[in-house]
């Protein structure tokens, strides 16, 4: 487990659908329990209110009908032996998305503080 990380890092996205599955569960909930396994500092799931990939086929989310398959997006930030090693994992479970790696810079990361303790 990786308590606290500071400074130049990496940034996992796996961009997908809402209902792409994985082994009977959502495909973005597969990947973040994947990443917790991993140890890595943590892992969060955005929900896109429209998009495309590959097919050019628009997923969007607006009043008049609802996308039963909307834009996905699984953020990891972590070290980049973790990230190297979970990316590897995640494309060993998608199917149809992309997957990509970044260089970030952590300023500040802190869990488990208690916000009326500060």
């Amino acid at each position: 487990m990786n308590p606290a990380i500071e400074g130049p890092a990496k940034r996992l996205s796996a961009y997908i659908g809402e209902t792409d599955e994985y082994e009977g569960k959502p495909l973005y909930q597969a990947l973040v329990e994947s990443a917790r396994r991993a140890g890595c500092a943590g892992a969060t799931i955005l929900r896109g209110v429209e998009g495309f990939g590959a097919t050019s086929r628009i997923h969007a989310a607006h009043q008049l009908r609802m996308s039963s398959d909307l834009p996905v997006v699984v953020v990891v930030i972590d070290t980049d032996v973790h990230i190297a090693a979970l990316a590897e994992v995640f494309r060993a479970m998608m199917g149809n998305g992309i997957l990509t790696i970044e260089d970030t810079e952590v300023v500040y990361y802190q869990g488990g503080v208690d916000a009326d303790a500060r």
